[in-house]
């Protein structure tokens, strides 16, 4: 059976987000157990199984993610890897658990996925969040219900890079992960973000697609502008450009594969 690894929101090898793709034979996914057997053994953030679908399903692929640790709602690297890996002449729409979501990619490679917004919703600034990040903060966000994330502001660059999180207390905290984010002092971003999501088995996303749906509305509110571009401050980093469109956000960004193999069971 092939696997590939595939790094998202990046055009180089080794950068970016590393995903596992498996495009699956027939109309069913397997066992639940066996990818979440397989998600551990390729032990990145994600892995991404996809099947076709019959025609006047609605969407022409089912699709699934899973972390090392569980299943997740929503994941937009693992995506953009499986659209990469598909390369279509067209859109495609993907039937997940957060409905249907489309693909689509530019001549040049640059794939553009459509995923809804997240709604968010302030909260009280929580001390122990601050002492778990050990840093101030200037604002939290709640992401709403597909992602479940808690988005913190705090006050530069320099800040989000040097966060080292208690990431016991961030699984504390956190139904899904905590985004912090700062504006960006590079004048080629607008922002830029880190994601710590230890309550499903991720400790650090190197590039969180999904976290950009709430990153979106957010930085679009402070800098009334619907397309931005934003750096996920990671080791290996990585580029999202972000356009919000009402209750969707597109999300754009390269990706190239590394190791096309097989599994042997």
């Amino acid at each position: 059976m092939r696997i590939r690894i595939v790094d998202a929101f990046t055009d180089r090898p080794y950068s970016g987000a590393p995903a596992g793709v498996m495009i699956l034979d027939g109309e069913a996914f397997p066992f639940d157990e066996w990818m979440l057997q397989v998600a551990a053994e390729v032990n990145h953030a994600e892995t991404a199984f996809a099947h076709p679908l019959p025609p006047g399903s609605g969407a022409d692929w089912a699709l699934r993610w899973f972390t090392p640790a569980v299943e997740v709602d929503l994941c937009g690297h693992a995506t953009l890897a499986v659209t990469h890996t598909l390369n279509p002449a067209g859109p495609l729409r993907y039937r997940t658990r957060s409905g249907i979501l489309t693909a689509s990619a530019a001549p040049d490679g640059l794939i553009t996925l459509d995923f809804p917004t997240a709604p968010l919703s302030p909260r009280p600034v929580d001390p122990a969040l601050a002492a778990a990040l050990g840093t101030e903060i200037v604002s939290v966000h709640h992401t709403g219900p597909f992602t479940d994330d808690l988005l913190a502001e705090v006050a530069d660059e320099k800040t989000v890079r040097a966060v080292a999180p208690d990431l016991r207390e961030v699984a504390r905290l956190s139904r899904r992960g905590v985004i912090v984010t700062a504006a960006s002092d590079d004048p080629a971003h607008d922002f830029v973000s880190r994601f710590f999501g230890p309550a499903v088995g991720v400790d650090e996303d190197p590039v969180t697609g999904s976290a950009h749906t709430a990153l979106a509305p957010f930085w679009a509110s402070r800098l009334d502008r619907a397309d931005l571009i934003g750096y996920q401050a990671s080791r290996r980093g990585g580029t999202v450009r972000v356009g919000l469109r009402g209750d969707r956000t597109l999300l754009s960004g390269h990706a190239v594969t590394t190791i096309d193999g097989d599994l042997k069971a």
